[in-house]
C-alpha cells in the first residue's frame, strides 16, 4: 500500500499534462500512486492519460467521468479509491518541485500535531518565474476568515482529515472556494495545518491576465467568511470581511485590472 495517494483532476489540459505527470515521477520520493481522474475534457486529455497507465500500470489509476461534473465531485471520486496514508494535490497544467513529497512526508511524519501542510508556490508563465509566494509558519486561525491559509495544489494531509469531513463539499455555494471550506471544517474537527517556508510547487499563471472570478464566486467567498466565523467560534469582528469579496467583485474593470497588474509584478 503507498504511503501517498495523489488526487488529481484533469480537465483539457493535454499540452500540459505530461510535464506534470513527469514531474511526479522525478519526485525522490517514490512510494506513492496517482489518481487522475478525467472531468468530460474534449482535447485528448484522457488520451495522454492512458499513456501513463499503459507504461506505469502500478502508480497510476484513470477515472473518467461521463460530461463535466466540476472539481469537486472529480476530488471526490478519486478520494474514493485512494490508499494512501496521505493525500497529495496536484492540477495538471502545473508542476512539483522534486523534494515536494520528500519535505511534505517528512514534516507530516515528524509533527503529528498536524494534519495539513503546504507550501508556497513559485508562478511560471512560458517567459519563466514572475512572482514567488511567501509563507512559513502555523496560521492564526482567525485568518480563515479572510482567506484560505493553505495554497491547495501543494498541500499534503492525513486522509483520516478527509474522512472526518467526508471530503470536498459539492454544494454549488462552494464553487470555487472548496479548499478554503474544506479547512474551514478540517479545523471545526480540531485538525491543524503548517506552512512550509520553502516553495515546492510551480503553478502556472498569465502574468498579464485580467480576467475574474464571476460575482456568484464572490458570493461563495463570503459564504465561507460567514461559515468559518460561526463553525470556528471566531470574533465578530471578522464579519468584517464577508464585504472584501463583494467589493472587489463590484470593481470597474480598469480599476481591477491595474490592481491586479500590481499585484502579479511583486515579488
Amino acid at each position: 500500500m503507498p504511503r501517498v495517494s495523489i488526487i488529481m483532476g484533469i480537465y483539457n489540459c493535454a499540452n500540459t499534462l505530461p510535464e506534470a505527470i513527469e514531474s511526479i515521477l522525478n519526485q525522490t520520493f517514490s512510494d506513492w500512486e496517482m489518481i487522475m481522474c478525467d472531468d468530460g475534457s474534449s482535447d485528448g486529455t484522457y488520451e495522454v492519460a492512458k499513456k501513463y497507465i499503459t507504461q506505469y500500470p502500478d502508480k497510476f489509476i484513470l477515472l473518467h467521468n461521463k460530461k463535466n461534473m466540476g472539481l469537486n465531485h472529480t476530488l471526490n471520486r478519486c478520494l474514493a479509491v485512494a490508499r494512501g496514508e496521505y493525500i497529495a494535490r496536484m492540477d495538471g497544467d502545473d508542476t512539483s518541485l522534486p523534494l515536494r513529497f520528500e519535505r511534505e512526508v517528512a514534516f507530516l511524519d515528524e509533527h503529528p500535531q498536524y494534519a495539513i501542510v503546504s507550501t508556497p508556490m513559485h508562478y511560471f508563465d512560458k517567459e519563466g518565474i514572475f512572482r514567488s509566494g511567501t509563507g512559513g509558519g502555523e496560521p492564526s486561525i482567525e485568518t480563515m476568515a479572510r482567506s484560505t491559509p493553505f495554497c491547495h495544489a501543494p498541500c499534503m494531509v492525513r486522509a483520516e482529515a478527509y474522512r472526518a469531513v467526508n471530503g470536498y463539499s459539492e454544494d454549488p455555494k462552494r464553487l470555487r472556494v472548496e479548499d478554503w471550506d474544506l479547512w474551514v471544517r478540517m479545523y471545526e474537527r480540531g485538525y491543524r495545518g503548517y506552512v512550509l517556508k520553502e516553495p515546492l510547487y510551480m503553478m502556472r499563471d498569465d502574468r498579464n491576465a485580467t480576467a475574474r472570478r464571476k460575482f456568484k464566486y464572490r458570493i461563495n467567498e463570503a459564504r465561507v467568511t460567514i461559515s468559518a466565523i460561526r463553525r470556528l467560534h471566531l470574533s465578530t469582528k471578522n464579519y468584517i470581511w464577508i464585504v472584501r469579496p463583494i467589493i472587489v467583485g463590484l470593481l470597474p474593470k480598469g480599476i481591477y485590472s491595474v490592481l491586479h497588474k500590481r499585484k502579479m509584478r511583486q515579488n
